[in-house]
This record gives structure tokens, C-alpha cells and sequence, in this order.
């Protein structure tokens, strides 16, 4: 049972503190108006000559500092508290005078997030159903609570409280999907190999002639009355099934359900942190090209990096009556479950929730590794770093592929100790090719469908070297950090030894070579992003620190406690180890 709101955080302050992260690493700190000093945070908007300061729980090498109680501003008698509203406000200001452009959304998307994030901690809190399954990576998809906190609107979201509360993630939601029959010439699907839709044709027997079409209840409530679709429906060219088939559960992107066995990813016309979440018609096609050309890739990485897979998409299924919303609307893609590709004996856990700051379930750090002393701390992310920073860098450098590594996008299977055995890569829409390495494919495709599935070498660099670096392992980092601050030194010189090893194994090829020497860090830029009304394919990138250097790591280190010798993690009881 995840702790009480109240041990937690406040939702004001972690509202707060996710606004400050956007600002300090988009806007002060590039332009160098920032400075720690007795313990606090002080922070100056250039633009609106406004003075803001936060206490600190923790400082950090990387600049993603740990806050901790209201923010203040400064005024003339003094310092005075500042609301997550006021804080909205004063970077709404500040934004308004820097780029010269207004975004009339941006704080109601605040509120709509500080909406979120309340109702997210309400439910938390809620005993799960009796009948809910002990599901220890099920428990871990719906626990982050608070989301991504480098975003200003993680939780902004469109939607009545009710739908939220039958279909969040956080509230342990679990449903049935709608079924749809369709006559098999206005179905439109694709395959990378047999039987790759059969998690879609074991849900319900439909007549013959037809084929099914499950629908997220949500989406078909949405979409019912479309007037193609009510066309279809009165000829029986389409059959509403209604609810059937087993329960689902949604996972932390919301959309896509998982029952246990298969992944089924599923368009929802909802609007969550940026964009409407559908799979659009390229998507779709793009989802399956992607599996048939990554099958080498993926075997030859499994076969040199123990302990990594990757979860195929090898199908999709949609309604085709010449109607694009009603194609990617009604549009499902399959996507392996776990039991095809994690070991036997393991557990998966979202990554995202194993890096959580705050311990909102059993996967976050400090339950994962409870008691573990700084020794036991490192050799359990030196374990990690092998699993997952070799295959990454592999993909870009041997086959000119873009892993999105983030945080929501990687499984990890512990053993009964809680030590990292396996990675599971998942969700190919972030997944990119270099043209200069795929020409003969791509040009194979339909452009629509190539075209989106590409990024330029400098660009795959950057995406690599963020969600890698900067979204995971840095995050991951600090919530081992926050257990014992004097270790961040080590934590770094750790996965700087495993870069350093991986650019002589690549013949030191001169991105790495750069990465290695402290050249800055490439930030996605959300809050700016955001404010620029872009679509998250044309986010720019800020640049921030790198403690990767050596002599900025020996400096760092000379103040925190000697580096511990690496040591086997001792048995554990967790609550899942006889699984």
C-alpha cells in the first residue's frame, strides 16, 4: 500500500517544485541567473527582474536540484510565499516578455495539472479492490503519481473526474474493452508475421464474415455517434458487441491496456500533458514496418548484451470506411506482453517508478532496496548501467537506430533480490531510423509512413543522449542519491566508466568521445515546447551540465565520502521474490 498522501508531498508544492525544474533548467540557468547559497535556491527571472527562492533538500551535480516547502518571492519587506498559481503567473510573465508571444492555454493547463495531481493523490490513497491481482509491474505502471517532473503540465488532462476515475491509472482501474464487428472488407490491418493478432481475435467469437475490433470504452463513447459510423452500424456493416472479453488495465500512458498476457495500444481522443493521444494513420503502418525491420537488430542485441529485448509491435487492426478520424480513432496496435520476452523468475517493473522521487509503490528505490548501504547502493546501478547503457549506444552507433530510452519506456526485470537481470525496450512510436543507414528500406515504404520514422544524425544523437543521460539515468541517480547524498560522486564516476568502455568497444567514435569530456547535455525543453504550442517531434533541446568530466568528478568526490569497493547484493525478502 502505497503512503498517505500526507507523508508523500503536498500537491501545491510538488505543482510548485515541477514549474521551478522546467524553469531553472530552461530559462535561468542557460542565461545564468541562478546561485545556491545557505541551503536555498535563489533563481532570478531576467526578463521580469523577479527574485524567487526554495529550500533544498538536496543539491545535485547534473543541476536537478531536490526542493522542499513553498517557494518565496522576493519583495520589499522581505520574502513572501508564493502560490503554485502566483508561480504560474510570474512565468507566464516572464515567458510573455522573452519569446514576445502569449499562450492564452498555458495556465489553465497548469491548473488543469494541479487538478490532476490532486485527484491522482485522492486515488492513490484508495485500498485497491479486493479483487484486484497482487501484480507487482501492474502496481508499478499505475503508481507514478506525480509524473514527470521536468514537464509544467505532467498531469494536465481533458476528461470528467468520472472518466478519470474509471480509467486512470491511478485509480487501479480495471474494464472490459467495447467489441466491435466488421465486416472483413472494411477492416484494414497489418502483420509482421502470423498470428501476430491473435490478442485481438481470442477476445470474443464474432459472426462469420466479420472481424473483431476491440475499442477502449472511452474512445467508442467519443466516437459512437460519428455519423459514418452510425451509417455502418444501420447497414450491419459494423455490429456493436458491446462490452466483453476479460478486464483490462491501463498502464502510466493511460492508453495502452495490458490484461496480463498482450499490450493492446489504443487511440484516445483525450488530451494528456501536450497532444491528443491517438495512433495516427502513419503510426499504425509505421508500428509494424518498424517490427519487421528491427527483428536483426533486436537478435543481434540480445545475442552480444545479456539481458536485453525488445518488445515487437507486430500488428495492427483499425475500421476503414474512407473516414481518416474514424481509421486512427477506432486504430489498435499490438504490442508483445512481458511473458514474451522477460526471463522466467523475474519481475518487470516501470522503470519510471523504480526512479520515482517520491516512494508512491513498492518499485521505488528506497522499498527496492531497503536497507542497502551505500556499498550494496552502487553495486546494484553498476548492475543496472551494464543492462542498459551498452545496447543503447550499440543501436545508434553498429545500426543507426533511436532507442527512446526514457523512463516510461523500459521494463525492468529484477530477480527475488531486487537486482536488475533484464531491460525491456517498449513503445516503437518514439523509435527512429538514421536515413543515411536505412536508405533501401525506408524508400520501400509509402513517404507518409518513412518519413516520421527518421531523424538526422544530430538529432538521434541528442534524443539518445537525453532520454538515456538525462531523462532516466539521471533520475535514477538522484532517487539513489536522495538515500545517500555523499554516493553521487561515485554514481557518476560509474557510468562514466561504463561510457568510457563503450567508446573504446566502438573505437572511440567522437560523440562519445565529447560525451566524455564534459561537452554539455542535451534537455528536452518542455516548459518551452509547451509554451510554443509544438508538437513534441519539434521540442528543442536545452544544454546543461555535464558531470561526466573527469577532474569536475575527482573535484566532486574529494567532498563526499571515499568511493565504496563494489559489493554482491545480499538476499532480500520483497513481495515478490517467490514469484
Amino acid at each position: 500500500m502505497p503512503p498517505s498522501r500526507t507523508v508523500v508531498a503536498h500537491p501545491d508544492h510538488v505543482v510548485a517544485h515541477t514549474l521551478l525544474n522546467c524553469l531553472l533548467r530552461e530559462v535561468s540557468t542557460p542565461e545564468r541567473h541562478t546561485t545556491v547559497l545557505d541551503g536555498r535556491l535563489l533563481l532570478r527571472l531576467p526578463h521580469s527582474d523577479t527574485v524567487l527562492r526554495v529550500a533544498l533538500r538536496r543539491t545535485s551535480l547534473i543541476g536537478a536540484h531536490r526542493f522542499s516547502g513553498p517557494v518565496t518571492e522576493r519583495r520589499d519587506a522581505g520574502w513572501a510565499e508564493l502560490g503554485w498559481r502566483e508561480l504560474a503567473e510570474r512565468i507566464d510573465g516572464e515567458l510573455r516578455l522573452r519569446t514576445g508571444a502569449a499562450n492564452d492555454e498555458f495556465l489553465e493547463q497548469v491548473a488543469a495539472s494541479h487538478a490532476g495531481v490532486s485527484a491522482a493523490l485522492d486515488l492513490a490513497d484508495r485500498p485497491a479492490p479486493d479483487d484486484a491481482p497482487d501484480d507487482p509491474y501492474l502496481e508499478s505502471e499505475q503508481s507514478l503519481v506525480f509524473g514527470h517532473r521536468f514537464h509544467p503540465t505532467p498531469k494536465a488532462r481533458t476528461g470528467s473526474a468520472g472518466q478519470w476515475r474509471r480509467f486512470a491509472p491511478e485509480a487501479r482501474a480495471r474494464f472490459p474493452l467495447h467489441h466491435l464487428a466488421v465486416r472483413r472488407e472494411l477492416v484494414r490491418e497489418e502483420t509482421a508475421r502470423a498470428g501476430a493478432l491473435a490478442a485481438l481475435d481470442r477476445q470474443r467469437t464474432v459472426p462469420d464474415g466479420y472481424r473483431l475490433l476491440p475499442a477502449h470504452p472511452w474512445q467508442y463513447a467519443m466516437l459512437r455517434d460519428h455519423p459514418a459510423l452510425r451509417a455502418a452500424l444501420a447497414r450491419r456493416d459494423v455490429l456493436d458487441l458491446g462490452p466483453g472479453g476479460g478486464d483490462f488495465a491501463p498502464t502510466a500512458s493511460v492508453r495502452t491496456l495490458y490484461d496480463g498476457r498482450d499490450f493492446l495500444k489504443f487511440s484516445l481522443n483525450v488530451r494528456i500533458t501536450n497532444c491528443l493521444r491517438k495512433n495516427a494513420d502513419y503510426e499504425l503502418s509505421g508500428a509494424v514496418a518498424l517490427t519487421r525491420l528491427l527483428e536483426p537488430v533486436a537478435h543481434d542485441l540480445a545475442a552480444r548484451f545479456d539481458g536485453c529485448e525488445l518488445l515487437r509491435e507486430p500488428g495492427y487492426r483499425t475500421l476503414d470506411l474512407g473516414e481518416r478520424s474514424l481509421t486512427e480513432g477506432l486504430g489498435v496496435i499490438v504490442r508483445e506482453g512481458l511473458a514474451a520476452r522477460l526471463r522466467p523468475g523475474l519481475t518487470g517493473l516501470l522503470a519510471a517508478a523504480v526512479a520515482d522521487e517520491y516512494p508512491t509503490g513498492r518499485a521505488q528505490v528506497s522499498r527496492l532496496l531497503d536497507g542497502a548501504g551505500p556499498e550494496e547502493t552502487l553495486a546494484w546501478w553498476e548492475a543496472y548501467l551494464a543492462l542498459l547503457v551498452p545496447p543503447v549506444l550499440a543501436a545508434y552507433l553498429d545500426h543507426g537506430v533511436v532507442l527512446e530510452p526514457h523512463l516510461q519506456n523500459v521494463v525492468v526485470g529484477v530477480d527475488g533480490t531486487g537486482l536488475p537481470r533484464q531491460v525491456l525496450f517498449r513503445d516503437l512510436e518514439g523509435t527512429k531510423l538514421l536515413p543515411d543507414r536505412h536508405a533501401d528500406a525506408l524508400a520501400a515504404l509509402p513517404t507518409a509512413v518513412a518519413r516520421p520514422l527518421t531523424y538526422d544524425r544530430e538529432r538521434g544523437w541528442d534524443r539518445v543522449v537525453y532520454c538515456l543521460i538525462v531523462n532516466h539515468l539521471a533520475e535514477l541517480l538522484a532517487a539513489l542519491a536522495d538515500r545517500h547524498p555523499r554516493l553521487e560522486p561515485a554514481l557518476w564516476s560509474a557510468l562514466r566508466r561504463v561510457l568510457a568502455a563503450r567508446a573504446a568497444a566502438h573505437g572511440r567514435p567522437p560523440a562519445l568521445a565529447a560525451l566524455l569530456a564534459g561537452a554539455p547535455l542535451p534537455a528536452k525543453a518542455n516548459l518551452l515546447t509547451r509554451w510554443g504550442r509544438k508538437a513534441d517531434r519539434d521540442a528543442g533541446y536545452v544544454r546543461i551540465a555535464n558531470p561526466l568530466a573527469a577532474d569536475l568528478l575527482s573535484e566532486a568526490a574529494r567532498s563526499a565520502a571515499p568511493r565504496p569497493a563494489p559489493a554482491l547484493l545480499t538476499a532480500r525478502s520483497h513481495p515478490w521474490s517467490a514469484q
